[in-house]
């Protein structure tokens, strides 16, 4: 028997081999209730539809969450061996961050469902066995093997709930409702929403290290506030509350909607909200796998541009300042009705962790002191766009979860639905969307004069991409000549004579080189890298032209900079250059078909040179150039020594790296000229810079050369 009501892991306390039990049976519950859920796809073709056109069909969900297991695990270097290199390429990266005017059409030659399947059944294998030799000891801190099984089996259960509200847009015949997702079965008219009071107080937000639950890193830090008091809806916005908003024809009101809402509402030409059916004279509601008559009493599901839009129609009917809370007034909320975190819970105070229902409920079930639902059967949308509290730290092992949506154009929400289970169900959670996009999510309104804070700084922060954004577009330093222009410049002048069609910029970090490829003649390029740092600030570069950065300066003194392509002559090869996230180790067949590769300062920064130099041919056209810089910087905390190409010993004799990178390009490539040096500066503060010297070689893919016997 699956079990539905689990709880996430408590880390810092316990015996180490009980801890182990519940952590493997954690594992097992999860990994079961995911398969659970694509059993309500019926026919294996229909897991090749795409629900939403902003997404992937579902057979790469179903893939990804096994997948992230492995990938997550070779760069924690807790594994060191693929069990599928194609298939974690291929499921490693979805589109869920796809606006919705900015849609993608790739081809993708996905493998059967049984295929995923089987390689599933291989990664709970490889799994289970490491919850059961690796050692373990308490608490389990970020460093810890298991904290990327952690992550591994949290991050699954956020696909279970991303996975069913892409189920829930599937065509009705395509799906089928089983017993074990049984829907609530009450419905009514829903009692009159009122505002009641909600004491001012203090709000303290962020974990500290310590914490004893697993955390995703914008969870982190510290946040505090004081919360002036206001009026909160007693209810979430019911359907019935929500009709006389769609029968007032306000989806057709331009007034009510802003900027973004418009736009989408024209993209869309959206009556209602997603999940409602126009059934003759009355309204039918679409369920993960049913359709029912609409439900009055339970709570309407929109996206944050619709529930905004109706708060604006609601503030000028009833002349009162009724707007969406912030992340701030819920939690005020919260501490107000003094709700438990979910692993101290006894039973869930909530229609949440699949306690109860597979579907929302009526409004009026759950309550904690006055309100209803606080917590559960719907994610309440805010008008908080998601930012880093102070003291943010990523999370080397998954650098892309948080830093892509602290753009304002994801907003958070809060307090879970009936299908958040673990980390979703937490006090401390904070997961935010596009304001455009669809969960199990409605709102709750309050009633509140006070402007709401944005915590909006359009600077990039991170010092490590700062100190890029600075390398790259920034000024020269020591009179160095910009290390990303010169190794472009060099690769250009070796590319005369030859075709110039397509070109690789592999570790293409905050993007220079690639656009200064195009510049000199070629037709398209391609920029990867493995940090999503960075390829989104390089994207961001792409789509609008300039980028702001905060920079260290002294202490804590920082000064504020702007880069843009247009003062460097760059403007005009914008359409001519396209960003992605990659691993040179594990690139998906798509990425072939270069007449050039260049790879700066990245082969020790791999995980795996070895491969990359012995497979890089087979991304080439015969005769096209690889361009490698590197200063030779080897470290265990980046590749392990056996795969270092030289700065070691053999038999007491030292070993180079330009040999090491000859012996592994000798089979298909030959060296163009001889060696040089290539120096680059990069600014750490006002007054601290490195200076260092990288080693340029070309080398030419030569198709007939093939290896010595």
């Amino acid at each position: 028997m699956i079990a539905t009501s689990t709880r996430t892991t408590i880390l810092n306390s316990g015996d180490p081999e009980s801890k182990r039990k519940e952590i493997l049976d954690y594992f097992h519950a999860t990994y079961d209730i995911d398969e659970k859920l694509y059993e309500t796809l019926k026919y294996d073709e229909t897991f090749y539809l795409r629900a939403d056109r902003l997404r992937h069909p579902l057979i790469f969900y179903f893939g990804h969450t096994a997948t992230f297991f492995i990938n997550k695990l070779i760069i924690g270097r807790v594994i060191d061996q693929r069990i599928n290199p194609r298939y974690e390429s291929m499921f490693a990266v979805g589109v869920d961050e796809m606006s919705w005017d900015d849609l993608d059409e790739r081809h993708y030659d996905w493998p059967t469902r049984q295929q995923v399947k089987e390689y599933r059944d291989q990664v709970r294998a490889v799994i289970d066995g490491l919850i059961r030799t690796l050692p373990l000891s308490l608490p389990v801190t970020w460093e810890s093997p298991f904290w990327g099984i952690m992550m591994g089996i949290e991050h699954e259960r956020i696909h279970l709930e991303t996975s069913s509200v892409l189920i829930r847009q599937l065509p009705i015949d395509q799906v089928v409702q089983l017993p074990f997702w049984d829907i609530c079965r009450e419905s009514g008219e829903p009692p009159v929403n009122e505002l009641l009071q909600v004491p001012g107080g203090t709000v303290v937000l962020g974990k500290s290290k310590d914490h004893p639950l697993y955390g995703w890193d914008n969870e982190y830090g510290a946040h505090e506030a004081e919360v002036a008091g206001f009026k909160a809806g007693k209810y979430l916005v019911s359907n019935r509350e929500f009709l006389e908003f769609v029968q007032a024809g306000c989806y057709r009101d331009r007034q009510w909607w802003n900027e973004e809402g418009w736009q989408w509402r024209e993209f869309k030409q959206a009556e209602h909200p997603l999940f409602w059916i126009a059934s003759g004279d009355g309204w039918r509601l679409r369920t993960m796998a049913s359709e029912i008559d609409l439900p009055w009493n339970w709570p309407v599901e929109v996206n944050q541009l619709e529930a905004k839009a109706f708060c604006n129609w609601k503030a000028a009917k009833s002349g009162l300042p009724i707007r969406l809370p912030s992340e701030d007034e819920w939690h005020r909320l919260r501490d107000v009705c003094a709700i438990p975190d979910q692993p101290y819970w006894h039973t869930a105070p909530g229609n949440i962790n699949l306690e109860y229902y597979s579907s929302s409920c009526p409004i009026d079930v759950f309550g904690s002191g006055a309100f209803f639902d606080v917590i559960g059967n719907v994610w309440q949308w805010t008008e908080t766009p998601i930012y880093p509290f102070h003291g943010f730290e990523i999370h080397p092992w998954y650098d892309d979860f948080s830093t892509p949506t602290f753009d304002s154009r994801h907003n958070l929400i809060k307090g879970g639905s009936w299908i958040s289970t673990g980390n979703e169900a937490t006090r401390d959670s904070r997961y935010a969307f596009r304001r455009h996009f669809f969960q199990h999510a409605g709102f709750r309104y309050v009633e509140n004069s006070a402007p709401v804070i944005i915590h909006d700084d359009q600077y990039e922060s991170d010092a490590l991409a700062a100190q890029y954004c600075e390398a790259h577009y920034g000024p020269e330093h020591f009179g160095v000549a910009n290390f990303a222009v010169t190794c472009a410049g060099i690769a250009l002048a070796a590319m005369q004579g030859r075709a110039m069609d397509h070109a690789l910029d592999l570790g293409c970090a905050v993007g220079r080189a690639a656009f200064e490829l195009a510049k000199g003649g070629f037709k398209q390029v391609t920029g990867l890298d493995f940090s999503t740092r960075f390829f989104r600030l390089a994207t961001r570069m792409r789509d609008e032209g300039y980028l702001r950065y905060a920079f260290p300066e002294e202490g804590e003194v920082i000064s504020f900079h702007e880069i843009g392509l247009s003062a460097l002559g760059l403007d005009t090869v914008r359409d001519k250059v396209r960003f992605f996230q990659a691993d040179a180790c594990n690139l998906p067949d798509k990425f072939s078909g270069y007449d050039l590769v260049l790879a700066a300062n990245l082969i020790d920064r791999l995980y795996s040179p070895r491969r990359f130099l012995t497979t890089i041919h087979e991304r080439m056209n015969p005769g096209g150039l690889l361009v490698i810089t590197s200063p030779y910087t080897w470290l265990e905390e980046y590749t392990k020594k056996e795969e270092w190409l030289g700065g070691y010993r053999e038999a007491g004799e030292p070993v180079w790296s330009l040999d090491g990178l000859k012996t592994a390009l000798a089979p298909h490539f030959r060296m163009l000229g001889e060696p040089r040096d290539v120096p680059f500066v990069i600014r750490e503060t006002h007054r601290k810079f490195q200076h260092t010297l990288a080693e340029l070689t070309v080398w030419c893919f030569d198709s007939a050369q093939q290896p010595e016997v």
